[in-house]
C-alpha cells in the first residue's frame, strides 16, 4: 500500500494536531480573534483584579469559586504541606549545580510518587490531598534547588505568609515587599491555565492511563521544558540583552525579518491580537518599575513591541505572555533559568484540573498514524549487508 493509498482511507493529517479536538472540557476558554481567556467562565481580567492565586485553583480543579470557609481550609492545608521530606531534599542535593532547574523539577515531582503512590483515583479524599501536595510542595522544591546549587541548605517555608510571599522569601530569605508577593500571585494566576496545550496534552494523557497525580505532574513539567514551550521568556531576556539599546530595535527587527529568524515574545497558535495576559503583565512590570525604580530593557521591549506590530500586526502578530512576563520576574530579582519553573508552579492548577476532569470520563488515548513505509522488504543477512 503506497502512502497515496493510506490517505484514501480516511485519515486526514494534521502535523501537531493542529485545530483537532482531542477532548471536551469546561476547564478554560480561549478566543483568539477576540482576545478572549477564561477560567470556567470567568474573564481573566476579573481574576487577576479580584482573585488569589490559591482561589483561582481551586476554581480550575473543583469547578467553582469556594466560600471563605472553604477557601481558608484549602489555604490552611497548602500552609501544612509546604515542607518536603529530607529524603527528597538529600537526593535534590545530589542533583549537579549546573542542572537546569526544570529538570531538577521534574525529577523531585516524580519522586513525590513513591512517598505517595497509593493510587485510589475514586476516592475524592485522595484525589483532593495530592492536588493540595502538588500545589504546596513544588514551589518548595523549586526554592530548595535555587538554594543548595548555591551551596547553602533550603529555607523552610514560613506559615505566617500566603502562598507567593512564601515562595519569595525561599527564594531570597527575605519578606517581599506587599506589591512583590501581589504582583507574583497575579502572574501565577495569569499563568494557572490555557486549554489543551502541549504539557497539559501531555499530563491528559499520561493521566488517561490511570497513574498516579505526580506522574502527570511530571510528565507535564518535561514538556513544558521545551524552548518551544515554556522556555520562551528566558530567550525574551537574551534577545532584549542582545539588541542593547532602543535604537538597536528596528535594525534587529528588520535582520530577523530577512533571515526569517524568529522574534521570540511574539506570535501565538491562538491569538491573534495582543494577548490579554501580556496587556496585564505589562500593567504589572510598569507598577513595579514606578515604585522600584524602571528597568533599561522595559524601554528597549516597547519598542521593540511598536516595531513588530508596524510590521507585522497584519499578520496577527503580536505579543504573547512570553514577552513581558520575563520582564516582571527579573525585576522581582527572580534568575532567569527559573522563569520556566514559575510557570509551572503555576500551571499545575491548570494540569490538576485536566487530571480530575480526564478521571471523569475517561478513555485511554490511542490516536492513529498514517504509515508512509515500505512493504515486505527482505531481511537481509548480515553478512551481506
Amino acid at each position: 500500500m503506497t502512502v497515496a493509498d493510506e490517505l484514501k482511507t480516511g485519515f486526514e493529517f494534521k502535523p501537531g494536531l493542529e485545530g483537532v479536538p482531542v477532548t471536551l472540557s469546561s476547564i478554560s476558554f480561549v478566543d483568539g480573534k477576540k482576545g478572549i481567556l477564561e477560567y470556567r467562565n470567568i474573564p481573566i481580567e476579573e481574576l487577576a483584579l479580584k482573585s488569589t492565586f490559591l482561589e483561582t485553583s481551586y476554581l480550575l480543579i473543583w469547578g467553582e469559586l469556594p466560600t471563605q470557609d472553604e477557601l481558608d481550609a484549602f489555604e490552611k492545608e497548602i500552609r501544612y504541606h509546604r515542607r518536603i521530606k529530607y529524603r527528597i531534599r538529600d537526593m535534590m542535593k545530589c542533583f549537579p549545580e549546573s542542572g537546569h532547574p526544570m529538570d531538577a523539577l521534574q525529577a523531585s515531582a516524580a519522586a513525590l510518587g513513591l512517598f505517595y503512590s497509593r493510587r485510589a483515583l475514586d476516592d475524592p479524599a485522595y484525589i483532593r490531598a495530592a492536588a493540595v501536595r502538588l500545589l504546596a510542595k513544588i514551589p518548595t522544591m523549586v526554592a530548595a534547588f535555587q538554594m543548595m546549587r548555591k551551596g547553602n541548605d533550603p529555607i523552610q517555608p514560613r506559615d505566617d505568609l500566603d502562598y507567593s510571599a512564601n515562595f519569595l522569601h525561599m527564594l531570597t530569605e527575605q519578606e517581599p515587599d506587599p506589591l512583590e508577593a501581589r504582583v507574583l500571585d497575579i502572574c501565577l494566576t495569569l499563568h494557572a491555565e490555557h486549554t489543551i496545550n502541549a504539557s497539559t496534552f501531555s499530563a491528559r494523557v499520561t493521566a488517561s492511563t490511570l497513574t498516579d497525580p505526580y506522574a502527570v505532574v511530571a510528565s507535564a513539567v518535561g514538556t513544558l521544558a521545551g524552548p518551544l514551550h515554556g522556555g520562551a521568556n528566558e530567550e525574551v531576556i537574551d534577545m532584549l540583552e542582545a539588541i542593547g539599546s532602543v535604537e538597536n530595535v528596528r535594525p534587529y527587527i528588520e535582520n530577523c525579518l530577512k533571515t526569517k529568524s524568529k522574534i521570540m515574545g511574539f506570535g501565538h497558535r491562538v491569538y491573534k491580537v495582543k494577548d490579554p495576559r501580556a496587556i496585564i503583565l505589562q500593567n504589572l512590570a510598569e507598577q513595579l518599575f514606578e515604585k522600584f525604580g524602571r528597568d533599561n530593557y522595559y524601554d528597549i521591549a516597547v519598542e521593540l513591541e511598536r516595531v513588530v506590530e508596524e510590521k507585522l500586526a497584519y499578520k496577527g502578530i503580536y505579543a504573547n505572555v512570553d514577552f513581558y512576563s520575563g520582564l516582571v520576574y527579573r525585576k522581582l530579582g527572580i534568575p532567569t533559568d527559573l522563569f520556566t519553573p514559575i510557570f509551572a508552579i503555576s500551571r499545575v492548577a491548570g494540569w490538576l484540573a485536566h487530571w480530575k476532569e480526564q478521571l471523569g470520563e475517561n478513555r485511554i488515548y490511542r490516536p492513529t498514524q498514517i504509515y508512509t513505509g515500505t512493504h515486505n522488504a527482505p531481511y537481509i543477512p548480515i553478512a551481506e549487508r
